[in-house]
This record gives structure tokens, C-alpha cells and sequence, in this order.
């Protein structure tokens, strides 16, 4: 059998990743579906440590949040990231894969705080470590997030779960002429305002020389193609 070549990774769900076809909230088959590749991965020896987003359920810049004091929505938005952690702590459960849940918001009823040398302990004893609340500050993304917590897990690599195989030209639905990029550098990314990820978490792993895997998750058996090094998506590197 093939060997991974990062035996620690981030991976960043969007909350749209847990919508599936639905217009909104949290969609079990899309949940379960993700939650089997990543038991997959596991199962070859994998630590992995998960951000999710929240979207699905509040976005702090999003029409709904208009008039509404910034730092309030995007509070309200890591609220929503902690409810996705547990939909997906739930689904790993139910699948026999051990998951634990960290929230940077202090919610101790529902998930234990953050603390760094406990969430790599998790990850070493082979269980699955959910961070919800992002960084657990107001006007910071979870992408941003998931850098941080890559850097701060020691991870080797940030893997992007995205709705598109990898980092376009321009967006493949509007324009049929788009290019997919197999590798662009940090600065390109910054430069260019390639939307995959905000600049902020673009910087941050340029800083860290923290790699970052751009990728689909509903292309069957991407996630496992990453992780055994093959072409899949586009690489954001140095």
C-alpha cells in the first residue's frame, strides 16, 4: 500500500462543505460522506486536526448581518462553527472514528477549551481534533484560523476543502475558459487576490513556510490522493 507523505495535516471545511445540495444548514449524507475519506486518511496513520467554518449557518459579512455591529456577527458566526464541530463529532461517533472537539470561545458545557499541548496529545493518540470558534477574535476568518492552528499543531501541511478541484484563473462556473494552477507561490496568490483564501492566512503560512493543498472535497477519493503526495488540486508554496 502506498505511504502518506504528511503524517500530521489541518484540513479546512468550509460550513458550505456540510450544506451539500441543500440551501442551508447541515446535510447528514454530505457530513457522513466527508467524515468516511477522513476516517480513511486516519486509518493510514494520518493526524488530522479539523477548522470548520460556518457559513452554512451565519455568515458575520453576509446580508443578514447587515446594520449589525461587526464584532457581534462574526461572535456570532464562531458560535455557528462550534455547532458544526458537533454535527460533525456526532458523525465520526457514529462511524467509530474518536473525535474531540476545542472551542476558542470558552463553551465548556459543550466543548472543551483550546489548549495547544492537549489538542497535539489528541492527534497523537490517533483521535480527530475539531477546532470550532475560529480564533476565537472578531474579524478574523476561519481560514486565517486554520493557518494558526496548522502552525500551531505542528502540522506539515494546510489542506483547503473546497467545492472547486483546486485554485482557478478565474471562476470555472462563469467563465468556461478558466485554467486550473497545478502550483502558485504565496505571493501570487496575495498579488493576484486569488479568493481562495484571504490574505491574511495566505500571509501567515508564507511566514510559517506552512504549504497549503487546494482541493475538492466531494471529488471522490481527493482527499486520500493528497495525502499520498499525487497531482491533485494546486499547491500554494514558497
Amino acid at each position: 500500500m502506498a505511504q502518506p507523505v504528511f503524517k500530521r495535516i489541518l484540513l479546512k471545511l468550509s460550513g458550505e462543505a456540510l450544506m451539500g445540495d441543500d440551501a442551508y444548514g447541515i446535510n447528514r449524507e454530505t457530513v457522513t460522506a466527508i467524515v468516511a475519506q477522513v476516517k480513511e486518511i486516519v486509518s493510514m496513520g494520518v493526524q488530522v486536526g479539523i477548522v470548520i467554518g460556518g457559513g452554512n449557518i451565519f455568515r458575520g459579512v453576509a446580508p443578514a448581518a447587515e446594520g449589525m455591529d461587526r464584532a457581534t456577527a462574526d461572535y456570532m458566526g464562531m458560535l455557528a462553527t462550534v455547532m458544526n464541530a458537533m454535527a460533525l463529532q456526532d458523525a465520526m461517533k457514529h462511524a467509530g472514528l474518536p473525535a474531540r472537539v476545542q472551542s476558542a470561545l470558552n463553551i465548556e458545557a459543550v466543548a472543551e477549551p483550546y489548549i495547544r499541548g492537549k489538542a497535539i496529545r489528541y492527534l497523537e493518540e490517533g483521535k480527530v481534533v475539531i477546532f470550532g470558534a475560529g480564533t476565537g477574535n472578531p474579524f478574523f476568518t476561519t481560514d486565517t484560523a486554520a493557518a494558526l492552528r496548522g502552525v500551531e499543531i505542528d502540522a506539515e501541511i494546510v489542506l483547503k476543502a473546497t467545492k472547486v478541484d483546486g485554485i482557478y484563473t478565474a471562476d470555472p462556473k462563469k467563465d468556461p475558459t478558466a485554467t486550473r494552477y497545478d502550483m502558485v507561490t504565496y505571493d501570487e496568490a496575495i498579488n493576484k487576490n486569488l479568493k481562495v483564501m484571504d490574505a491574511t492566512a495566505f500571509t501567515l503560512c508564507r511566514d510559517q513556510k506552512m504549504p497549503i493543498a487546494v482541493f475538492s472535497i466531494f471529488k471522490e477519493g481527493a482527499l486520500k490522493r493528497v495525502i499520498l503526495g499525487e497531482n491533485e488540486g494546486t499547491r500554494v508554496m514558497a
